[in-house]
Protein backbone atom coordinates (compact mmCIF):
# COMPACT_ATOMS: atom_id res chain seq x y z
CA UNK A 1 0.00 0.00 0.00
CA UNK A 2 1.59 3.21 -0.85
CA UNK A 3 -1.39 5.78 1.22
CA UNK A 4 -2.55 3.39 3.77
CA UNK A 5 -5.63 4.99 4.53
CA UNK A 6 -6.23 6.39 8.30
CA UNK A 7 -9.02 6.80 10.42
CA UNK A 8 -10.45 8.49 13.42
CA UNK A 9 -11.35 6.22 15.88
CA UNK A 10 -13.50 7.42 19.01
CA UNK A 11 -12.34 6.14 22.12
CA UNK A 12 -15.06 5.72 23.62
CA UNK A 13 -16.82 3.59 21.50
CA UNK A 14 -13.71 1.72 20.47
CA UNK A 15 -11.56 -1.09 22.38
CA UNK A 16 -8.72 0.14 22.96
CA UNK A 17 -6.13 -2.09 23.91
CA UNK A 18 -2.41 -0.78 24.68
CA UNK A 19 -0.10 -2.97 27.31
CA UNK A 20 -0.62 -6.55 27.86
CA UNK A 21 -1.83 -6.58 31.34
CA UNK A 22 -4.69 -4.25 31.25
CA UNK A 23 -8.34 -5.08 29.73
CA UNK A 24 -8.50 -6.57 26.28
CA UNK A 25 -4.28 -6.96 26.37
CA UNK A 26 -4.52 -9.97 24.71
CA UNK A 27 -5.23 -8.34 21.57
CA UNK A 28 -0.89 -7.27 21.42
CA UNK A 29 1.00 -9.78 20.09
CA UNK A 30 3.40 -9.40 23.22
CA UNK A 31 0.95 -10.65 24.98
CA UNK A 32 2.11 -14.07 26.60
CA UNK A 33 -0.22 -17.62 27.16
CA UNK A 34 -0.97 -17.68 23.51
CA UNK A 35 1.87 -20.38 22.38
CA UNK A 36 2.31 -21.14 18.31
CA UNK A 37 4.18 -24.29 17.00
CA UNK A 38 5.32 -23.79 13.60
CA UNK A 39 7.54 -26.78 11.66
CA UNK A 40 7.85 -28.24 15.22
CA UNK A 41 9.23 -25.27 16.46
CA UNK A 42 7.55 -23.76 19.35
CA UNK A 43 7.55 -19.93 19.49
CA UNK A 44 5.90 -17.84 22.56
CA UNK A 45 4.42 -15.15 21.06
CA UNK A 46 2.68 -13.99 17.54
CA UNK A 47 4.89 -11.11 18.05
CA UNK A 48 8.23 -13.59 17.84
CA UNK A 49 7.05 -14.92 15.13
CA UNK A 50 6.13 -12.00 12.82
CA UNK A 51 9.63 -10.54 13.54
CA UNK A 52 11.21 -14.12 12.93
CA UNK A 53 9.43 -13.97 9.38
CA UNK A 54 11.39 -11.05 8.32
CA UNK A 55 14.72 -13.08 7.73
CA UNK A 56 13.53 -16.44 5.98
CA UNK A 57 17.14 -16.05 4.24
CA UNK A 58 19.30 -15.81 8.12
CA UNK A 59 18.17 -18.58 9.91
CA UNK A 60 20.41 -18.11 12.96
CA UNK A 61 18.69 -14.54 13.46
CA UNK A 62 15.00 -16.49 13.32
CA UNK A 63 16.82 -18.92 15.95
CA UNK A 64 18.03 -15.64 18.34
CA UNK A 65 14.67 -13.98 17.80
CA UNK A 66 12.39 -17.33 18.46
CA UNK A 67 14.72 -18.25 21.73
CA UNK A 68 14.15 -14.97 23.86
CA UNK A 69 11.73 -15.24 26.44
CA UNK A 70 10.55 -11.84 26.52
CA UNK A 71 8.50 -10.80 23.14
CA UNK A 72 10.10 -7.09 23.22
CA UNK A 73 13.39 -8.71 23.69
CA UNK A 74 12.54 -10.67 20.44
CA UNK A 75 11.55 -7.59 18.62
CA UNK A 76 14.68 -5.59 19.81
CA UNK A 77 16.67 -8.43 18.47
CA UNK A 78 15.30 -7.91 15.12
CA UNK A 79 16.44 -4.52 15.22
CA UNK A 80 20.08 -4.22 14.15
CA UNK A 81 19.29 -6.91 11.46
CA UNK A 82 16.51 -4.77 9.40
CA UNK A 83 18.22 -3.84 6.95
CA UNK A 84 18.32 -7.39 6.03
CA UNK A 85 14.71 -7.91 5.99
CA UNK A 86 13.06 -9.39 3.39
CA UNK A 87 13.49 -7.79 0.06
CA UNK A 88 9.17 -7.58 -0.15
CA UNK A 89 8.99 -6.97 3.53
CA UNK A 90 6.83 -3.74 2.90
CA UNK A 91 4.74 -5.15 0.52
CA UNK A 92 4.39 -8.52 2.13
CA UNK A 93 4.15 -7.56 5.82
CA UNK A 94 0.25 -7.52 6.06
CA UNK A 95 -0.09 -10.76 4.51
CA UNK A 96 2.67 -12.34 7.29
CA UNK A 97 0.84 -10.67 9.84
CA UNK A 98 -2.45 -11.67 8.84
CA UNK A 99 -1.16 -15.34 9.09
CA UNK A 100 0.30 -14.61 12.38
CA UNK A 101 -2.91 -13.84 14.02
CA UNK A 102 -4.97 -16.75 12.10
CA UNK A 103 -2.26 -19.51 13.90
CA UNK A 104 -2.77 -17.27 17.46
CA UNK A 105 -5.98 -17.83 16.93
CA UNK A 106 -6.19 -21.69 15.92
CA UNK A 107 -3.61 -23.01 18.14
CA UNK A 108 -5.45 -20.72 21.05
CA UNK A 109 -8.86 -21.25 19.83
CA UNK A 110 -10.67 -21.50 23.37
CA UNK A 111 -8.73 -19.12 25.03
CA UNK A 112 -7.98 -16.19 22.36
CA UNK A 113 -11.58 -16.79 20.17
CA UNK A 114 -13.45 -15.83 23.71
CA UNK A 115 -10.95 -12.50 23.81
CA UNK A 116 -11.79 -11.79 20.52
CA UNK A 117 -15.45 -12.24 21.49
CA UNK A 118 -15.53 -9.99 24.42
CA UNK A 119 -14.92 -7.38 21.92
CA UNK A 120 -18.45 -7.50 20.57
CA UNK A 121 -18.74 -5.07 17.09
CA UNK A 122 -16.65 -2.31 18.30
CA UNK A 123 -14.12 -1.31 16.39
CA UNK A 124 -10.51 -2.73 17.88
CA UNK A 125 -7.68 -0.03 18.09
CA UNK A 126 -3.98 -0.85 19.37
CA UNK A 127 -2.95 2.75 21.14
CA UNK A 128 0.51 3.94 20.22
CA UNK A 129 2.81 7.03 21.16
CA UNK A 130 4.68 6.64 17.76
CA UNK A 131 3.53 3.81 15.36
CA UNK A 132 0.37 5.18 13.42
CA UNK A 133 0.93 2.36 10.81
CA UNK A 134 0.22 -0.86 12.95
CA UNK A 135 -1.59 1.31 15.53
CA UNK A 136 -3.36 4.69 16.21
CA UNK A 137 -2.20 7.73 18.07
CA UNK A 138 -4.05 10.22 19.89
CA UNK A 139 -5.58 12.96 18.08
CA UNK A 140 -6.81 14.19 22.19
CA UNK A 141 -8.29 13.15 24.99
CA UNK A 142 -11.45 11.16 22.60
CA UNK A 143 -9.59 9.92 19.74
CA UNK A 144 -7.11 8.79 18.44
CA UNK A 145 -5.97 8.82 14.62
CA UNK A 146 -3.94 6.22 12.29
CA UNK A 147 -4.10 3.63 9.58
CA UNK A 148 -4.12 0.87 13.05
CA UNK A 149 -3.49 -2.09 10.69
CA UNK A 150 -3.00 -4.47 13.81
CA UNK A 151 -6.76 -3.67 14.88
CA UNK A 152 -8.27 -4.13 11.54
CA UNK A 153 -6.69 -7.18 11.14
CA UNK A 154 -8.40 -8.69 14.01
CA UNK A 155 -11.64 -7.01 13.19
CA UNK A 156 -11.31 -9.08 10.50
CA UNK A 157 -10.60 -12.49 12.22
CA UNK A 158 -13.30 -11.59 14.36
CA UNK A 159 -15.72 -11.81 11.86
CA UNK A 160 -13.96 -14.94 10.58
CA UNK A 161 -14.17 -16.77 13.79
CA UNK A 162 -17.98 -16.22 13.63
CA UNK A 163 -17.86 -18.32 10.44
CA UNK A 164 -16.17 -21.64 12.38
CA UNK A 165 -17.93 -24.67 12.95
CA UNK A 166 -15.29 -27.06 11.55
CA UNK A 167 -13.33 -28.73 14.08
CA UNK A 168 -10.69 -28.79 11.81
CA UNK A 169 -9.27 -25.87 10.53
CA UNK A 170 -5.93 -25.78 7.96
CA UNK A 171 -4.58 -22.73 7.97
CA UNK A 172 -2.24 -22.22 4.44
CA UNK A 173 0.56 -19.95 3.96
CA UNK A 174 0.63 -16.58 2.24
CA UNK A 175 1.44 -16.50 -1.18
CA UNK A 176 4.47 -15.18 -1.33
CA UNK A 177 8.29 -16.48 -2.05
CA UNK A 178 10.49 -17.99 0.11
CA UNK A 179 8.25 -18.18 3.53
CA UNK A 180 10.77 -20.45 5.37
CA UNK A 181 11.52 -21.17 8.70
CA UNK A 182 15.16 -22.51 9.39
CA UNK A 183 16.15 -22.61 5.99
CA UNK A 184 12.48 -25.56 5.34
CA UNK A 185 9.45 -23.98 3.88
CA UNK A 186 6.95 -23.01 6.19
CA UNK A 187 3.91 -26.48 5.47
CA UNK A 188 0.10 -25.66 5.96
CA UNK A 189 -0.98 -25.56 9.43
CA UNK A 190 -3.84 -28.44 10.94
CA UNK A 191 -5.60 -26.81 13.49
CA UNK A 192 -8.37 -29.22 15.48
CA UNK A 193 -10.40 -26.97 17.85
CA UNK A 194 -12.24 -27.60 20.96
CA UNK A 195 -15.56 -26.87 19.87
CA UNK A 196 -18.43 -25.35 22.23
CA UNK A 197 -21.91 -26.93 21.61
CA UNK A 198 -23.08 -23.42 20.78
CA UNK A 199 -20.42 -23.36 18.30
CA UNK A 200 -21.39 -26.07 16.51
CA UNK A 201 -24.87 -24.92 14.13
CA UNK A 202 -23.88 -26.82 11.18
CA UNK A 203 -27.33 -25.67 9.83
CA UNK A 204 -26.28 -21.99 10.09
CA UNK A 205 -22.73 -21.32 9.26
CA UNK A 206 -20.68 -23.06 6.56
CA UNK A 207 -17.15 -24.54 6.93
CA UNK A 208 -14.15 -22.71 7.40
CA UNK A 209 -12.44 -24.11 4.36
CA UNK A 210 -15.30 -22.37 2.52
CA UNK A 211 -15.38 -19.47 3.85
CA UNK A 212 -15.22 -16.46 1.79
CA UNK A 213 -12.95 -13.89 3.47
CA UNK A 214 -14.22 -10.18 3.45
CA UNK A 215 -10.52 -7.86 3.69
CA UNK A 216 -11.74 -5.49 5.97
CA UNK A 217 -7.96 -3.90 5.35
CA UNK A 218 -7.10 -4.32 2.19
CA UNK A 219 -3.57 -5.20 1.06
Amino acid sequence: MSNPEKKLYSRQNSIVFKKTKEPYGAMSNMAPGFPISINGVKILTSEALYQACRFPHLPNVQKEIISQNSPMTAKMISKPYRNQSRSDWNESRIKIMRWCLRVKLYQNWLTFSEELKQTRELPIVEESHKDSFWGAIPDDDSNLFGTNALGRLLMELREEAKQIDNEVVHINTPKIDDFLLYGKPISTIQCRLSLKKSEKDHSKKPNVNEVTQTLLFEE
